[in-house]
């Protein structure tokens, strides 16, 4: 949309052409009925007073552009193009805590403001750099989680439940079971973690990020068919057992154990256990990874009944599987 400018009485208008062209018609048309003459003009006193009777308004959430004009100990004034000036108070002027306000608003730069409050009596609208800062990064956030990109947050404190953390200004959570180190939550403070988001709420001020998710994600993208990955048994179910490899968890099924049948798992496994097994299968949409011991063996139930030779000789054996594998 186009503007206009118009300079009256030392104040400074800036509206749409199509305001001043309806205002003028208004004007014209008045003058019209009240002398009955046709070539009757309008002039910037009848402008003024146009205008002076259009309520025009800015609302809240609205952005703007101006540039500041004054400094005060508590805040600036900005003109942004309305009849009086517009206020950011000091502790709206940035993100960060700022002692020289000039650092962040110098004069007579056109910056960009948030409308906080709108007009007051006197049409003064109040500004924040603060609060728009903190709509920008809501808006960037959102966009990383749409690409399932991660991102570096800084933990502060701990509680039962997990981590709070200072993200690029904002708040955030780290659900305990979404740690990697569960056990000793104070050794976490003020560390740098990579985190990936599990939820962003910008109405309710909510944003829980996951850890495990993000190592997850890191580790899919080293892993390959055939390749030979070393973790721990995380649990056992009747079907299988769960391999945690750097975050990651692997299902061990149990006819991908030995070629022999098994009656019962536990009598082969234990929690904590180390295991070393070769990639069958993998699915980073699911977040599903297949593994195998019975690619291992050289005869069937070799993992029953000498698992740590299987163990012990697995990278020779490994890359024999892969030849099959990726056959």
């Amino acid at each position: 949309m186009s503007e206009s400018s118009k300079t009256l009485d030392n104040k400074q208008y800036t509206l749409d052409s199509g305001l001043i062209n309806n205002l003028s018609s208004q004007v014209m048309n008045s003058e019209t009925k009240l002398s009955h003459k046709a070539d009757s003009s309008f002039s910037l006193d009848d402008f003024a007073k146009a205008l002076e009777k259009h309520d025009y308004q800015f609302q809240k959430g609205q952005v703007v552009h101006g540039k500041v004009f004054q400094l005060d100990p508590d805040g600036a004034y900005v003109d942004i193009g309305g009849k009086s000036s517009a206020f950011i108070p000091r502790e709206e002027a940035a993100l960060r805590n700022v002692t020289d306000l000039s650092e962040v608003l110098p004069l007579n730069e056109e910056l960009e403001f948030l409308i906080i409050r709108e007009q007051d009596a006197e049409g003064q609208v109040t500004l924040s750099r603060r609060q728009l800062e903190i709509k920008y990064i809501w808006e960037r956030l959102a966009q990383m989680r749409e690409n399932s990109q991660t991102v570096e947050v800084r933990v502060l404190n701990v509680n039962k439940g997990g981590v709070t953390v200072d993200l690029q200004g904002l708040r955030g959570f780290i659900p305990r079971s979404h740690l990697l180190e569960r056990d000793n939550l104070e050794s976490l403070k003020g560390q740098t973690l990579t985190v990936s988001f599990l939820e962003i709420d910008r109405n309710n001020k909510k944003l829980i990020l996951s850890q495990r998710l993000a190592t997850r994600s890191a580790s899919f993208s080293t892993f390959e068919l055939g390749q030979l990955v070393e973790g721990k048994i995380s649990g056992i179910r009747p079907f299988g057992v769960f391999v945690d490899i750097d975050g990651v968890s692997a299902l061990l099924h149990i006819k991908q154990i030995t070629q022999k049948f098994i009656d019962n798992l536990e009598k082969v496994f234990q929690v904590g256990q180390s295991i070393k097994a070769v990639i069958i299968d993998l699915d980073e949409g699911k977040n599903r990874v297949a593994v195998s011991t019975r690619v291992l063996e050289n005869f069937p139930g070799e993992v029953l009944e000498n698992m740590a030779e299987v163990m012990a000789s697995a990278e020779a054996r490994a890359e024999r599987a892969r030849k099959k594998i990726t056959e």
